[in-house]
């Protein structure tokens, strides 16, 4: 077996230690698909700008009143309304006060918090309009308007009973009340002790009046303790339907009050414009200058490194890796590279041909190569060393055939 000739130095490119494909070529986009694919990342982008500017002017539930029977933040009433509508009651939330007062009957149910942004004259129409009327919360002007009462300065007891004649408080329990109000002449005080009360009643000629603090009673976190859910059924569910109506500034009638404004509302009239304008701008310069990335270019290093070095260390790799069967498919691999450029056949020739080829030039049987060739990898070093000499004597032979017939006349 004639020795092989020394191995010549090797260029290696930059790309080939870090190639993360199996096979040590590079994995390349179509460059139809890398178009697309760069406009599907514009769209998603001008999209995700748009949603953020949709989120940042519309009102979140954050914004709204704290006692919002539509918010579904510890503050809000969204758990009351929903057990009011689970119990067979229709719940209505407006927020215009006229359509509330066109939408009030007798079968219905008026629940509103303190109305700031109204004045006394707005008030006392939606009022007159409804036969029940429950304030969530109260101020002083509400007490008045509605002949209830005032406030008690006096601390709460922990808990409290109803300890009134009223049928529908009967089966509530004990409840923490919140803030205490002192009763007028001939409104009941329900749930306190001689020096306030956590609910008024008010009834006159069918018509009925009542005020709690809902912030300490009725709100999201606080419904489920105690009999606060009993309570706010007893107090709103009396009726088959409720308008829960929600105060805002921008359905005041008051002209002594400044609107909150929004940052839109700050922002002259052509800022809008502008931004939009900008955004435009931006994507038609994006078109307009951008480039779309090439393939990969693999560049040689700036030293020369022998592939015996390159060998030699991937060979260690292995040989810590303890993968065998690796190193097989490495040895297989060079082996038909080197027999199909020996045997005449394309560099990407199938492996069984390659065995076929190399079986009749040295003239053994082709079953014996292919399982060398295609068979089974080994998968312990016991296995590798045997496997490695025969493909290296099938190499020898091959080459040793070919200068035989090479040198035959």
């Amino acid at each position: 077996m004639t020795p092989a000739p020394p191995a010549a130095p090797a260029r290696v490119p930059k790309h080939t230690e870090a190639d993360p494909s199996p096979s040590g070529t590079l994995v390349r986009i179509p460059g139809r698909l890398r178009r697309v694919l760069g406009w599907v990342l514009v769209i998603v982008l001008l999209l995700a700008v748009a949603t953020a500017g949709l989120l940042l002017s519309a009102p979140t539930a954050a914004q709204r009143d704290s006692l919002d029977p539509e918010r579904p933040g510890p503050g809000g009433m969204q758990a009351l309304a929903q057990i009011l509508r689970q119990q067979g009651v229709t719940v209505d939330v407006v927020r215009s006060r006229t359509e509330a007062a066109r939408r009030l009957d007798d079968e219905t149910t008026l629940v509103m918090s303190d109305p700031l942004p109204l004045t006394d004259a707005a008030v006392t129409e939606l009022t007159d309009a409804a036969s029940d009327v429950v304030l969530v919360s109260a101020s002083g002007r509400m007490l008045r308007l509605l002949d209830l009462g005032g406030y008690a300065f006096s601390s709460a007891p922990p808990t409290v009973s109803a300890g009134c004649d009223v049928p529908s408080f009967a089966h509530v329990g004990a409840i923490a009340p919140g803030q205490l109000f002192t009763p007028e002449t001939g409104v009941t005080a329900c749930f306190g002790d001689a020096d306030g009360a956590a609910v008024l009643i008010s009834e006159h000629d069918g018509r009925r009046r009542a005020v709690v603090d809902g912030t300490a009673l009725l709100t999201n976190d606080r419904l489920a303790e105690r009999g606060n859910a009993a309570l706010g059924l007893a107090l709103l569910g009396t009726r088959p339907h409720v308008i829960w109506y929600v105060p805002s500034f921008e359905d005041s009638d008051r002209s002594d009050i400044d609107v909150p404004k929004s940052l839109a509302d700050l922002t002259p009239g052509w800022v809008t414009p502008v931004i939009v304008l900008g955004m435009i701008t931006g994507l038609l310069a994006a078109v307009w200058r951008g480039r779309r990335f090439g393939p990969l270019v693999a560049e040689t290093l700036p030293v020369t490194v022998r592939a015996s070095e390159t060998m030699l260390g991937r060979a260690r790799l292995t040989a810590k890796a303890a993968d065998a069967a690796h190193a097989a498919e490495a040895l297989r691999a060079g082996a038909l590279a080197r027999l199909a450029a020996r045997l005449g056949l394309a560099a990407r020739a199938d492996p069984g041909a390659v065995a076929d080829a190399a079986a009749d030039r040295i003239r053994v049987d082709r079953a014996g190569c292919r399982a060398l060739l295609t068979g089974a990898l080994p998968g312990t070093d016991a296995e590798l060393v045997p496997y490695a000499r025969r493909l290296a004597e099938l190499e020898a032979a091959v080459e040793h055939a070919d200068r035989i017939e090479r040198s035959s006349p």
